[in-house]
């Protein structure tokens, strides 16, 4: 995790391995967990038009936002390419640190997020056709990243990280979460594709990504809570990590919602109808646990707070994890009308602006006093 450090008055002159800078060294300790701010922004795009009240001139806001969360992904992806050709030694040590690797799932998440915001806000400007276009190249690219981070992550943290149970964090859930954000916005997509085969094949591998990232993150979340309960709250700066659990709790929530939605008149009626059950057994005892977490996890990035907890990258796992369960609470109020989840939809998303202008804020202006990107302190 890259925490928020002063820059030295004069930069080393080479990397620890003795190799050179290079070229544009302001993009050195640029990495992949900086796309946690474009996923932050495109969620509050997605989870506002969710809601069930849409005050006047709520949805241009909302566009806009779904335009900065695009222009901020095409800013990362430039920057991270330029990264990887001028400080590929920098890049590869990411690779190989058990702490940042788990972050190259947010490559994924972030292709997806604002995939998923362009067609649900960004239609509306660029139109439906275009939406679904560019919805259809970041759904592609997003879902393969992700699949290949759920694998690939895990893989070098047997063969190569090794890191003890000591250090186990929340982090160690954002590869495997990357499928469920396939799955929850792959859905949005099935009404624009030919009637048929290829309606049947998106939702059913959406479905197989849901079961993907549900029992991946099964496996990994004991290791986290396990880690808690016997080695005590983790340091100061990694306490907003803890908001990365309700990640995986809203987003499948948000999953099997969308499937529910995308099922009739696409899979056989008694499957369409066991996935609108799934929708409201599933999601309504996994948001009672996110309630759960998020009082804890509260609890604790209070304690932190007045133990001198300050701003650092890590404060943008206040904004994705707490969207999904705007959505998530979102398609269980539309599903059951009851008024107790768009209740609790509206107060989580007033949460989630408010954090994420806090983020914003914060990350700016350590960007135009060069105290960020910064090295791992």
């Amino acid at each position: 995790m890259v925490a928020l450090t002063t820059r030295p008055a004069v930069p080393p002159a080479s990397s620890p391995a003795g190799a050179p800078v290079g070229r544009l060294p302001a993009l050195r300790h640029l990495g992949p967990n900086w796309y946690a701010s474009v996923m932050g922004t495109a969620i509050v795009a997605t989870a506002g038009a969710g809601l069930p009240w849409q005050p006047p001139g709520m949805r241009t806001a909302l566009t806009v936002v779904w335009a900065l969360s695009a222009l901020l992904l095409g800013v990362l992806l430039t920057a991270r390419a330029l990264h990887w050709a001028h400080h590929r030694d920098q890049a590869r040590a990411h690779l190989l640190d058990a702490a940042m690797a788990p972050f190259y799932g947010c490559l994924a998440m972030a292709l997806l997020a604002v995939g998923g915001a362009t067609l649900v806000v960004g239609s509306d400007w660029i139109g439906v056709r275009a939406a679904v276009a560019v919805d259809l190249v970041l759904f592609t690219a997003g879902t393969v990243s992700g699949v290949l981070a759920a694998v690939a992550v895990p893989y070098l943290m047997v063969t190569r990280h090794r890191p003890p149970l000591a250090d186990a964090s929340p982090v160690w859930l954002l590869p495997v979460v990357a499928p469920m954000v396939s799955a929850a916005l792959g859905p949005l997509l099935v009404p624009h594709l030919p009637e048929g085969q290829l309606r049947q094949t998106l939702l059913y591998c959406c479905y197989g990504l849901f079961g993907l990232s549900l029992l991946g993150a099964l496996l990994m979340l004991p290791l986290v809570v396990g880690r808690l309960l016997t080695g005590g709250p983790p340091a100061l700066a990694l306490t907003p990590t803890l908001f990365l659990v309700l990640g995986p709790l809203g987003q499948s929530t948000t999953a099997v919602h969308q499937l529910a939605e995308a099922a009739p008149g696409v899979v056989p009626g008694p499957y369409a109808g066991g996935f609108a059950t799934l929708a409201v057994l599933y999601g309504v005892p996994v948001m009672g646990f996110a309630a759960l977490w998020l009082g804890l996890a509260g609890a604790l990035v209070v304690r932190a707070l007045r133990r001198g907890l300050g701003f650092s990258l890590t404060w943008w796992g206040f904004t994705f994890p707490v969207g999904t369960c705007v959505t998530g609470l979102a398609g269980l109020g539309s599903r059951t009308g009851l008024r107790l989840f768009d209740l609790a939809a509206t107060g989580l998303y007033a949460l989630l602006v408010a954090a994420w202008l806090v983020a914003c804020a914060g990350t700016a202006r350590r960007l135009v006093t060069g105290r960020l990107p910064a090295p791992p302190a």
